[in-house]
C-alpha cells in the first residue's frame, strides 16, 4: 500500500504499524509522529495500523532563538 511519510511516497505492506514507517525511515530520537495530523503517542506505534494514501509526519526538534 501506498503511505506518505513528510510528503515522500513509500510502499508498506498491508497492516503495516507505524512502527514499520518509522522503522523504514531509520528515523533516529528525539521525535513526534502524526498520521494525517492527528498526533501518535510512541506507546502506540506498534498498535496503530496505517491505510492506504496515509500521511505520516516525523518532527524532530530543532533548537535555536
Amino acid at each position: 500500500m501506498q503511505v506518505f511519510i513528510n510528503q515522500i511516497s513509500h510502499e508498506l505492506p498491508t497492516g503495516a504499524t507505524l512502527q514499520t514507517a518509522i522503522t523504514l525511515v531509520n528515523a533516529q530520537a528525539p521525535f513526534a509522529t502524526a498520521v494525517n495530523l492527528v498526533f501518535v503517542p510512541n506507546s502506540q506505534y506498534e498498535q496503530k495500523i496505517l491505510q492506504a494514501q496515509d500521511r505520516i509526519d516525523i518532527i524532530s526538534p530543532v533548537t535555536g532563538g
